[in-house]
């Protein structure tokens, strides 16, 4: 049995937006899609979900479609489901959310704590509907961001385009360099940042062997990197580790950052 795609509905533009984003890509990965909308006493549950999968269907007919409601808290009922997902979506912004705020509650609580792949649909239309024909994935190490790259390598291949891997790194004060890289100042981990990189991406290119990588070592914050690249992606793919003696994830500075501010949508891929 093939796990689905799940996305959770909540009637908003944004959700809407997200069962869009689904529905293409439950159809590149030929997987089932999921509909789930969390009532917690909303009259129209039975409207809500039924106009998403009408959409849905619309939008990918030959994708196989469920759908459930449930009343129990949103964020709660999305990470048990994500359990066994082969991904969650949601929109950037809910219904109850705040004027003003650029992540919903519930995308952030979600994206901190599933199990699987987390996206969060953000950008403008505009930006989504012009296929910049590149994924973005933001690498640290291979500790930290093999699952990513895993996930940035096959989305890559499924939508035929090409990869960036983007790796950002500071120079501590004082660095040392090597006699093989006497340019590179070496990071903590005593490597120069372009072996960091390609230690990091050799399994993946070994199994995706058609997909084109553009490599980019750049000095300066992650953030700033990964949203400037952003502004030319379809998606932006960025890893999350788990914290030593608590449940769920661990979303840094960079996390948040992405998640509130890029302009395109951002998958967080847990660290496993």
């Amino acid at each position: 049995m093939t796990i689905p795609l799940v996305v959770g509905v909540d009637g908003s533009g944004a959700g809407l937006e997200a069962v869009d984003w689904a529905a293409a890509e439950a159809a590149r990965h030929d997987v089932p899609l999921h509909l789930l909308h969390a009532a917690a006493g909303d009259r129209d549950a039975a409207d809500v979900i039924g106009a998403a999968c009408a959409r849905a269907g619309k939008r990918a007919p030959a994708v196989r479609l469920s759908s459930d409601v449930v009343h129990e808290d949103a964020a709660s009922a999305l990470v048990d489901l994500g359990r066994s997902a082969f991904a969650l979506v949601l929109g950037s912004r809910g219904l109850g959310d705040l004027p003003g705020m650029l992540l919903g509650s519930v995308s952030l609580a979600v994206a901190a704590r599933a199990d699987c792949p987390v996206v969060v649909v953000r950008g403008a239309a505009e930006h989504r509907d012009a296929r910049f024909g590149s994924v973005v994935v933001g690498v640290e190490d291979e500790h930290g961001s093999g699952a990513a790259v895993q996930f940035a390598f096959r989305e890559a291949e499924v939508r035929r385009c090409r990869l960036v891997a983007l790796h950002a790194w500071s120079a501590p004060s004082g660095a040392c360099t090597t006699p093989q890289a006497p340019s590179w100042p070496l990071e903590a981990h005593l490597r120069p940042p372009p072996q960091v990189l390609d230690d990091t991406l050799r399994v993946a290119e070994g199994w995706y062997r058609d997909v084109q990588v553009s490599r980019q070592v750049i000095e300066g914050p992650a953030r700033r990197a990964l949203l400037e690249a952003a502004s030319e992606a379809d998606l932006l793919v960025v890893g999350a580790c788990r914290r030593l003696g608590h449940p769920g994830l661990q979303l840094g500075l960079v996390n948040h950052a992405v998640l509130h501010h890029a302009p395109c949508p951002v998958a967080v891929v847990p660290q496993v």
